[in-house]
């Protein structure tokens, strides 16, 4: 029996890559959705800031800038 435990955005180390899985549309802002965060785009972690907040990732070529909040609620599939 295996058990599978979600991953997030903000789980990501510095350099890894992963496919987002979902987001919870009611809570992210829609600018960051028309920035392309959105299920089956690639998301990559590029740096985390001092105590991990704020992230800075690069969703499919776009390089952005996100609390550790926003970030815990994107899903995604670890590559």
């Amino acid at each position: 029996m295996t058990h599978s435990t979600k991953k997030y955005i903000s789980d990501l180390e510095e350099g890894q890559k992963a496919i987002i899985k979902d987001i919870d549309i009611d809570c992210i802002p829609l600018k960051i959705i028309e920035l392309g965060c959105f299920p089956g785009a690639e998301v990559e972690m590029i740096q985390k800031a001092t105590f991990n907040d704020p992230l800075y990732i690069n969703i499919d070529g776009t390089y952005l800038s996100i609390r550790k909040e926003m970030a815990a609620l994107i899903e995604i599939d670890n590559r």
